[in-house]
């Protein structure tokens, strides 16, 4: 095996040996980009609801409250409002979604299932905690969950939730007496929970960490050849010459040309010493021919 071809493969080993710590950490940067870059959509999809929510009790309320006398407006509640603008979004993007998951809610819709059900229970578990963000997967592909808890907070609340006898006739006529009664001031009785697909920016994520193993390979190729040409000129060429040299003088041969090296290196100095050396043995042959 020749110099150049160890070399190749120190300069490989050394090469894949840092490959592959900066392969693992180039793709956990990329993975945690991408979900930051979810978990900041679905940010803004919950400050979407809540800005909804918020234009309902102010503005539609106030306008849709003389009408309510005889008839019930599911358009007044916040959470309907805010459930129907994401629902209308679905129609073109049905890997969204938004729900008021509710474990006692007024409009069955709203009810929680089993995996909301966990997380309304953690929030009432920990009234601390104000946010909640996982994964899970769906029919339509993994995504993210970025889940806010729901506190009766406003008195006029309990008007339409503490008692069947308490709540308008109109809401009663048409949801009935069976569930949203019972709240209390203060009581987490559901999550805001958004879910936002994770397909597509972890599709991104590798594609961005294949091209950059790519880039890599490219560059440490074009390296390789590089310090392949230049190992030649520099180092192997003159130490082959420097081998035929040797080589022709142990058969004494000493009017062999001297390799010229240029430099202050260690192939030079070599090489140097290899002209002197020659040139010793010359002159010990020549004195014992006279001799």
């Amino acid at each position: 095996m020749n110099l150049l071809v160890k070399l190749n493969l120190i300069l490989i080993l050394v090469f894949a040996l840092g490959l592959v710590p900066a392969a693992m950490i180039s793709r956990d940067l990329l993975t945690t980009n991408a979900e930051t870059q979810v978990v900041q959509n679905a940010r803004i999809m919950m400050e979407t609801a809540m800005a909804m929510r918020g234009y309902t009790v102010g503005q539609l309320r106030p306008l849709l409250a003389p009408l309510m006398e005889d008839e019930f407006l599911p358009q007044s509640v916040p959470a309907y409002s805010a459930t129907e603008i994401f629902n209308a979004l679905r129609e073109n993007h049905p890997e969204y979604t938004y729900k008021e998951a509710t474990l006692n809610p007024t409009n069955p819709r709203n009810r929680a299932v089993d995996w909301e059900t966990d997380l309304v229970n953690e929030f009432r578990r920990d009234e601390s905690r104000t946010e909640i963000v996982g994964h899970r997967d769906t029919p339509l592909g993994p995504s993210l969950y970025l889940s806010k808890p729901i506190k009766v907070s406003n008195e006029n609340c309990l008007a339409c939730h503490t008692t069947p006898e308490q709540a308008p006739q109109s809401m009663l006529a048409v949801y009935g007496t069976e569930g949203g009664y019972g709240w209390q001031m203060n009581e987490i009785i559901g999550a805001q929970i958004v879910q936002v697909p994770m397909s597509e920016p972890v599709r991104l994520a590798e594609v961005a960490f294949r091209k950059l193993l790519l880039v890599l390979l490219g560059l440490f190729v074009f390296t390789l050849v590089v310090l392949n040409v230049l190992l030649f000129a520099v180092v192997v060429r003159p130490i082959r010459q420097l081998a035929v040299m040797a080589d022709r003088v142990s058969r004494g041969d000493v009017d062999v040309q001297d390799v010229k090296v240029s430099g202050n290196d260690e192939v030079a100095t070599l090489a140097g010493s290899f002209g002197r050396m020659r040139i010793s043995l010359a002159k010990a042959m020549s004195m014992l021919e006279e001799g």
